[in-house]
């Protein structure tokens, strides 16, 4: 299971670059989507993390707060080698406060606390909104171009190199050495290995899909039968047949292509794109049928990703380009399309 394959829209970026070289290099802020009441059993706690495991701070907020474990939850992991600020919450019914200044965890600070009603979870996330720099860049005159095609026609919307796991222990990623144990029959006990091999599994397979259609010259062009999902939202349809209406829609950008998250039941795709879908998900036979026997279920994911409120600044032999994304998407697949980058992703 190799990764170092998966097409480009454009041709292969020809400029070289680091990425990740100081923790600063990569800022992550998180956009929640809605503002906290200030009343309930809930406190949400606003945090700027440097260089932490999400998973590890909230390990500490709980020991913290007196609570167990299960009562502090956020909305997404986010990367360690980076800035962050993102949100925790913490279910503290009553009206127990905190003095969180003395939270004493190097790397972390807390910059608000306020209550909500609802406690925060996985996944209930707008976006991100990512500022990053890549250093010692070999060719910038080579960036303009890409930069702007990717500002107007986006980037295929591939699990980004964190997904597969810490390519210190395998240049494939780590997890992606988990799943290939579990394709082999290998018992993994860890629940957390587990579910991070799980999840490299699929994502691989979805990378795949996507990056069959740039292949066949299909990234862009609807096929009879293709499901489409709604802009902004989890619902999608059945094109039947591409008319000139599909075609507007896809062009306004009020819809999007996609390909399938794998699980059990059957594809949604019908006609031409089903018979392409399905001679994909044939070629990885094993995959398949392993994430069906997991219990997983059918999903759609957007081909195409469009990053927005895109813009950048290019200084001697460095490139800061800033941008948001929607909450589940990868930064690094913005940065893959521009430039090669020379760098590890630490697992979160």
């Amino acid at each position: 299971m190799q990764t170092h394959h998966w097409r480009y829209l454009m041709p292969a970026p020809t400029a070289s670059g680091q990425l990740k070289v100081e923790l600063q290099d990569f800022h992550v802020t998180e956009k929640l989507g809605y503002e906290p009441t200030g009343q309930g059993e809930h406190i949400y706690l606003w945090v700027q993390k440097t260089g932490l495991n999400t998973a590890f701070l909230a390990e500490e907020i709980a020991k913290f707060a007196r609570v167990p474990l299960r009562d502090v939850t956020y909305a997404g992991r986010k990367d360690k080698y980076a800035v962050t600020l993102q949100w925790f919450s913490v279910h503290k019914p009553g009206k127990a406060e905190f003095d969180w200044s003395k939270l004493a965890v190097d790397g972390a600070e807390v910059l608000k606390a306020i209550r909500h009603d609802k406690k925060l979870r996985t996944g209930v996330l707008k976006g991100n909104r990512f500022v990053i720099s890549v250093r010692n860049i070999s060719d910038t005159k080579a960036l303009s171009k890409r930069l702007n095609y990717v500002e107007k026609n986006g980037v295929p919307n591939y699990y980004g190199a964190q997904r597969f796991g810490d390519s210190r222990y395998d240049a494939r990623g780590g997890n992606l050495v988990l799943a290939e144990k579990m394709l082999n029959g290998e018992e993994i006990r860890n629940r957390n290995k587990r579910s991070m091999a799980i999840s490299a599994l699929r994502s691989w397979l979805f990378n795949e899909f996507v990056s069959r259609r740039i292949e066949d010259g299909l990234f862009n062009q609807a096929l009879n039968g293709d499901i489409m999902l709604l802009a902004g939202s989890a619902s999608y349809f059945c094109a039947d047949s591409i008319d000139e209406t599909i075609k507007q829609r896809l062009l306004s950008r009020d819809i999007q292509l996609s390909a399938p998250l794998w699980g059990q039941g059957p594809l949604a795709s019908q006609g031409k794109a089903l018979a392409l879908e399905q001679n994909i998900a044939n070629d990885h036979a094993t995959i398949t049928l392993t994430l069906e026997k997991l219990g997983l279920k059918q999903e759609r994911r957007a081909l195409r990703l469009l990053p927005e409120n895109m813009q950048w600044e290019v200084q001697d032999n460095l490139l800061q380009v800033s941008f948001d994304l929607p909450a589940g998407a990868f930064a690094t697949s913005v940065i893959r399309e521009i430039v090669d980058i020379n760098q590890h992703y630490e697992v979160d």
